[in-house]
């Protein structure tokens, strides 16, 4: 219901944006696919996308009012050129962007106050929930009543036993403030997606993206919900500890892991709509770095959901030594469950193995990655991301290094996941800039830069 009334918004905001777009058209002067001054302000359009985000590398060209609104009737009225997903302007395409980026930044701080939540054994303290979320315990009262509840937790009676209602509200206040801040960010993210479609900003193919990414937001706190249950039922065993099923963390992580690509990936398509190109040349070299690039980030997100394994599982909190398994490379259990997939899945000792590998292979790709474009004529912009992916990712083995050999800290647990991320975010950067130009700045450039850097 909420979707079709925005996409009902979305289509007689746009119809008049559209008509104002052409009418402004026919004033202006006369713009041809094949004319120079098309490709002279096509060209132009691009340069000034990307370095209004490129303040990230130089800090300088940012793009004016004038040229972005010739952009976006260049990008209406050409069907092979430029195709906005805001409209409105630079100040609109500015507001949308920070809006989107904002969004984006929260959800990361999601993930990393959800790890800090994992790591203090604070998820579990809250024993019921509540789509709309309430007030947290404001009497002493209503304290113990809440510590009743989490008494008659299976966590309660088998590990924290005897705990103070001190120590509780600690747990609590940590769980409750997770589920707060999930709250938060569909707030802030709710409240101006109404007004952008108001001012008729949105576009239908952003509307729709946008839509989507609200309703998976919305479903990631029921996937919270269903993975904190598996944590309030009896194990299996007595001598097992209570913790929630590793397949529901792992999807709770991967569905933010999504969220939070989805978000930034449309936040630079609205800032930077066209990828930085100065010539042909450099256009076929992005190109043949795309082809290394996509493996790559298969490969730091498959690592980054064993991680969501390893803290499933607890098994940072084994083997802490490095770079052997105790006293031996590869531990002689690591098959012993039946059937044989589910080793790789809650066998202790095969998921943190599967997480070395996978960890010490995204080192050794980006690295390639790193080598086989260090002599490939590409954007100056491009050449600085992956010389960062490379000290990012080096910089992420040495964080799971310390954190296994100091037996999974708060402070290092957390800084480890909150990298993981920071390394996907460069690897989505990398992406979203080396992708294919329009026809229309692909006609225009020349065959080689003529700016020097």
């Amino acid at each position: 219901m909420f979707q079709s009334r925005v996409i009902s918004s979305i289509l007689k905001r746009n119809k008049a944006s559209l008509n104002t777009i052409l009418s402004n058209f026919k004033q202006t002067t006369s713009f041809t696919a094949v004319s120079s001054s098309s490709s002279s302000s096509s060209s132009t359009v691009a340069r000034s996308s990307l370095y209004g985000f490129g303040s990230l590398y130089k800090g300088k060209y940012m793009p004016s009012p004038r040229t972005m609104s010739t952009a976006a009737a260049v990008g209406v009225e050409n069907k092979e050129g430029l195709k906005l997903l805001v409209t409105g302007g630079a100040r609109a395409q500015k507001a949308v962007g920070i809006w989107l980026f904002g969004s984006a930044a929260w959800v990361f701080s999601m993930v990393v106050l959800g790890g800090i939540t994992r790591l203090t054994r604070s998820g579990l303290s809250m024993t019921d929930w509540k789509f709309t979320g309430g007030l947290p315990p404001l009497s002493d009262e209503e304290w113990l009543q809440e510590f009743e509840k989490y008494k008659q937790s299976p966590e309660y009676k088998r590990v924290n036993k005897g705990m103070s209602v001190e120590d509780f509200k600690f747990i609590y206040w940590m769980e409750y403030a997770h589920r707060m801040w999930g709250r938060g960010l569909g707030i802030i993210f709710a409240l101006p997606f109404s007004y952008f479609l108001r001012k008729g900003y949105i576009t239908l193919r952003l509307g729709l993206r946008l839509s989507a990414l609200f309703a998976l937001g919305a479903g990631q706190g029921l996937i919270g919900w269903w993975m904190v249950k598996s944590g309030l039922e009896e194990p299996a065993s007595e001598y097992s500890q209570p913790r929630v099923s590793p397949y529901r963390l792992t999807a709770h992580l991967t569905s933010a892991f999504v969220i939070y690509t989805g978000l930034f990936w449309t936040a630079l398509s609205v800032v930077m709509p066209e990828p930085p190109a100065e010539s042909v040349a450099w256009v076929r070299g992005a190109a043949k770095v795309k082809k290394l690039a996509l493996p790559v980030s298969l490969i730091v997100g498959i690592t980054a959901v064993s991680g969501a394994f390893v803290a499933g599982n607890d098994a940072g909190r084994a083997y802490n030594t490095f770079p052997k398994m105790g006293d031996t490379w590869i531990p002689d259990d690591i098959f012993d469950m039946k059937p044989l997939i589910r080793n790789f899945f809650e066998n202790t000792s095969t998921v943190q193995l599967d997480h070395r590998i996978l960890a010490t292979t995204t080192l050794l790709s980006i690295g390639a990655l790193w080598w086989s474009t260090r002599k490939l004529d590409i954007h100056p912009a491009i050449r600085a991301l992956i010389g960062s992916t490379v000290g990012m990712a080096a910089l992420q083995v040495t964080l799971g290094i310390s954190t296994l050999l100091a037996y999974v800290p708060v402070s290092l647990g957390s800084a480890h996941q909150a990298g993981a991320l920071t390394l996907m975010t460069l690897m989505i950067l990398l992406n979203h800039t080396v992708r294919k130009p329009s026809m229309s700045l692909l006609k225009s450039l020349p065959q080689v830069a003529k700016t020097t850097y």
